[in-house]
């Protein structure tokens, strides 16, 4: 972990609640002493994320993700440590102080700076080809497409030669290792041909992040050749499912939402059209990533992607991907052309604002392109399709939001809306989501995966003495920190019987102390145990006195083992540790 002072990353942390953080991200509901909602980091329709004010920690228990503050907004964020303590800090207004580095951290900052270095120097290698005297056919290709100078310059646009390994002896003249070039993606390397380049006799596209670094490149070949496009592959500073081509562009847009669409092109002939605020993904389907990355800038996108059946089909899935992250999608209507470059090339900018005006409510979209495919004229047809539609609104979990859409759809389709209201509710008995309200519990102990063993009872002893504080005097008295199984679990209760020692017992520091995302997961989990929420008292002593008894049971097994033959001193302590095990079972805690 960089070398900064632990003082004032505790105090970021302290200074920043977990709750008012989280929950600017995705909505919350209280229930009890914790609040809950749709996990951020994997797609699931029952609310499995916990978030705890007292911890101030959360845990997923549905995908295990769990941590502090810091944790959440680097894994939401896609932020390192520091640069999640420096998001923090800035929040609550203090300023960060220089950073110093380990030698880990160091290392690895080095090696992404100078992977950013080379990717900016291939930039400029690339625009420069395009320029010169052997870059006629990228510049009759763009011609071809109606870029202008002033776009091409914009973009950063270029052309990698024919020759498969000029960028090689460029960059190897800079001055960069055979290592750092392997690192960024840019050269291959094998017997035969010893360093090469990725990309050769292609028109190439610069890939920046939204803070204006070259991460990396896509490439167009010139010819027949296959694949037609290529990215670069992932690297140290390159992650083709959290970034989004142009978005460093249109983030600063202020139209107030942004066009997504499929291709390089489409986003550069929007921008070229004064569309500013068109983006698209790398050559894949939208992702979480991608959706929490345009959270932090828009509550709204308007899908723009082909109008093919492929893009129909990539709308439908993006519609609930960008819903979960919390924003609205609208559908933009591009027919009878297949894309916007088409669409704008031939109708022009002030029809296609027009479309945008008309932009279709995602649901509203996904219902009328379900309607196409019946007979509406047919009885039977228009049966069967209200049927599909009926299906398709029992997603809406609340009444309101449900009743409104049932109400559009029947007016739409000329059809009695207590009627479709009835068939909603039908189906969503028999699927069991009309019984929205259910109570949290429930929902969340079908979503936890049972831990079963040991470090089932070591998660709730861990949970319940920070859940109530005045267990500890109970506890120590037979339980000690090395009583506890596992090099990870008696580090964690060691911290915290010293925390409890000082009156203070602060699980989110103990995460912070972990630098691998690994270990902070499984720290998180062990102060995520079930609690004694609904026991009675004499429930509660009965449980935590059977759980003591456990780990005193394994820990005398753990001495045994480890005890010598002759070790006297060993089987003393053993005989009085079972001694104290016999008086603990007559005792009630």
């Amino acid at each position: 972990m960089p070398g900064i002072n632990d003082d004032f990353i505790e105090e970021v942390r302290s200074r920043n609640d977990i709750v008012d953080v989280v929950s600017g991200y995705i909505k919350l509901t209280r229930r009890g002493s914790n609040y809950f909602g749709l996990c951020p980091f994997h797609g699931e329709k029952t609310a499995s994320f916990s978030v705890s004010p007292g911890k101030q920690m959360f845990y997923c228990f549905g995908c295990g993700k769990g941590g502090n503050v810091f944790n959440f907004v680097m894994e939401y964020e896609n932020f390192t440590f520091m640069e999640s303590v420096a998001h923090l800090a800035e929040r609550v207004g203090m300023e960060m102080p220089e950073v110093r580095y380990d030698e880990k951290a160091k290392k690895e900052a080095d090696l992404k700076s100078r992977i950013l270095e080379v990717n900016k120097d291939a930039a400029n290698y690339f625009y420069m080809q395009l320029k010169g005297q052997n870059g006629d056919i990228a510049r009759r290709y763009f011609e071809k497409r109606q870029l202008t100078e002033e776009t091409i310059k914009k973009f950063g646009l270029g052309y990698s030669l024919q020759y498969s390994d000029d960028l090689y002896k460029y960059l190897k003249n800079k001055g960069y290792s055979d290592d750092i070039l392997r690192e960024s993606g840019l050269c291959l390397f094998d017997e035969k041909r010893g360093g090469h380049d990725k990309f050769w006799n292609r028109v190439m596209f610069p890939i920046l992040d939204v803070s204006g670094h070259v991460i990396g490149f896509g490439g167009r070949v010139m010819g027949d050749a296959t694949p037609k496009y290529m990215n670069s592959p992932e690297t140290k500073v390159f992650d083709k499912s959290r970034n989004l081509y142009g978005l460093n562009i249109a983030r600063q847009s202020r139209r107030g939402n942004i066009i997504l669409c499929e291709g390089y092109m489409d986003v550069i002939a929007m921008h070229q059209a004064g569309f500013t605020n068109a983006a698209a993904s790398l050559g894949t389907a939208l992702t979480s990533g991608h959706a929490r990355l345009l959270s932090r800038y828009v509550k709204e996108v308007l899908l723009c992607y082909d109008s093919d059946n492929a893009g129909v089909k990539a709308a439908f899935r993006a519609v609930p991907i960008l819903k979960e992250a919390g924003i609205s999608a609208k559908v933009i209507n591009m027919k009878p052309y297949k894309d916007p470059d088409e669409f704008i090339k031939n109708l022009g900018k002030e029809e296609f604002e027009k479309r945008i005006s008309e932009a279709e409510n995602s649901f509203l979209f996904e219902i009328s392109t379900i309607a196409n495919g019946y007979d509406l004229n047919d009885p039977k047809g228009k049966t069967d399709f209200l049927g599909e539609a009926a299906k398709k609104l029992t997603g809406f979990t609340d009444e309101i939001e449900r009743n409104n859409y049932i109400d559009t759809v029947a007016h739409r389709y000329n059809t009695d809306a207590g009627a479709l209201r009835r068939k909603v509710n039908e189906i969503g008995l028999e699927r069991g989501i009309v019984a929205e309200n259910a109570p949290i519990r429930m929902q969340r102990q079908k979503s936890i995966k049972p831990k079963e063993g040991f470090d089932k009872s070591q998660n709730l002893l861990l949970t319940w003495l920070v859940e109530d504080r005045n267990l500890y005097d109970k506890v120590k008295k037979y339980i000690r920190p090395e009583d506890f199984e596992g090099e990870l679990y008696i580090r964690v209760a060691t911290l915290l019987y010293e925390q409890m020692e000082e009156g203070n017992p602060n699980p989110a520091k103990i995460v912070t102390g972990f630098t691998e995302d690994e270990n902070q997961a499984k720290v998180a989990e062990m102060f995520n145990g079930a609690v004694f929420d609904d026991m009675s008292v004499s429930e509660r002593e009965k449980a935590l006195k059977e759980t003591i008894i456990k780990m005193k049971q394994k820990a005398i097994e753990k001495m045994s083992r480890e005890a010598g033959a002759l070790d006297v001193g060993g089987l003393t302590r053993i005989i009085a540790e079972k001694k104290a095990l016999q008086e603990l079972e007559k005792l009630v805690i």
